[in-house]
């Protein structure tokens, strides 16, 4: 059982700035990866970005240069900084935990979410 709650979620003009947080339950370090994911109005949720707990980064292109993802291994928290915010970046977004548990299944925990809405 693993809780992951995300806030910092709120509406902001385009070229502002945010910064989420997730909170997990459990030692961070137990997920082998940690990620945002978002799904704006009528599409599906995808990925915008992860940061294994080797420290490797990955992002979504359209976030490249604005977001920043970051980890406290001993706070359990995962940030994501977004700057330059577009409306396109509009979409509830999700925090995401991924790891292999026993039997060597790979098992996703999510958050809630939370709103996030960028005005032209």
């Amino acid at each position: 059982q693993v809780q992951l709650v995300e806030s910092g979620g709120g509406s902001v003009q385009a070229g502002g700035s945010l910064r989420l947080s997730c909170t997990v339950s459990r030692n961070i370090l137990s997920l082998n990866t940690m990620a945002w994911y978002r799904q704006p109005p009528g599409k599906q949720r995808r990925l915008v970005a992860e940061i294994t707990k080797t420290g490797y980064k990955n992002y979504v292109d359209s976030v490249k240069g604005r977001f920043t993802i970051s980890r406290d291994n001993t706070k359990n928290t995962v940030d994501l900084q977004m700057n330059s915010l577009k409306p396109e970046d509009t979409a509830v977004y999700y925090c995401n935990g991924g790891t292999l548990e026993n039997g060597g299944i790979w098992t996703n925990y999510w958050g809630q979410g939370t709103q996030v809405t960028v005005s032209s």
